[in-house]
């Protein structure tokens, strides 16, 4: 049913989309991730047309604070307190910020400071949305944020991650796909698929990819 963790990791250091699952008594959800650094219009754009369309970009605590970019709220009521952070928009070579191609540009030059984007370089607000990692990643917070940064760090790229929920293509209202859908899903479009509990359980193991 699910792909070897290892197989996931390659995936992603490729640039490829991968699909993670979380408890089924948590958010029980699919998100589509891909590394943030990596990412292009064209993948903006599907990653856009198949979730929620309400794309994050999870970054380090060290990588937030070098943009000077605080907490959206300073009591965070969210159900399973996802750190969100003011939103942005990278402010050269973008229209409106919320085309495909403005989200995949902000979402890089936001991932690899070897880009050399600084805090003058992104407009707030805008229509990326950043959430803050927890140190110690998904041992410490069993979370898609965690999830995706994990993943980079694991594949030896610049820990920035892009995730979004997938929707079901067959629900007429909308709503997030099960995780037979997502399954189902992955096996369509060629997408490795994984649980975050599997990841736990790799990082754990002596051995990497």
């Amino acid at each position: 049913m699910f792909d070897d963790v290892a197989d996931v990791v390659r995936a992603y250091r490729a640039g490829e989309f991968v699909i993670v699952l979380d408890d089924e008594d948590r958010e029980n959800e699919g998100d589509l991730l891909i590394a943030a650094s990596k990412v292009t219009t064209e993948q903006m754009a599907f990653l856009v047309r198949h979730t929620s369309g309400f794309v994050c970009i999870a970054l380090t605590p060290e990588r937030l604070n070098e943009l000077e970019l605080p907490l959206m709220v300073p009591q965070n009521q969210e159900k399973y307190k996802t750190a969100y952070t003011v939103t942005v928009d990278y402010r050269h070579h973008t229209t409106t910020g919320i085309s495909a191609h403005d989200r995949a540009l902000t979402s890089r030059m936001l991932a690899d400071p070897a880009l050399g984007a600084q805090r003058d370089d992104f407009t707030r607000p805008g229509h990326m949305n950043p959430l803050r990692y927890t140190p110690g990643g998904i041992q410490v917070r069993r979370g898609h944020t965690e999830t995706a940064v994990d993943l980079c760090i694991a594949a030896g790229l610049p820990p920035a991650g892009l995730l979004c929920e997938l929707v079901d293509p067959h629900d007429p209202h909308g709503g997030i796909a099960s995780r037979d859908a997502c399954i189902a899903f992955a096996r369509e479009h060629g997408i490795r698929v994984t649980t975050i509990e599997a990841l736990r359980a790799w990082q754990q193991e002596p051995k990497r990819v």
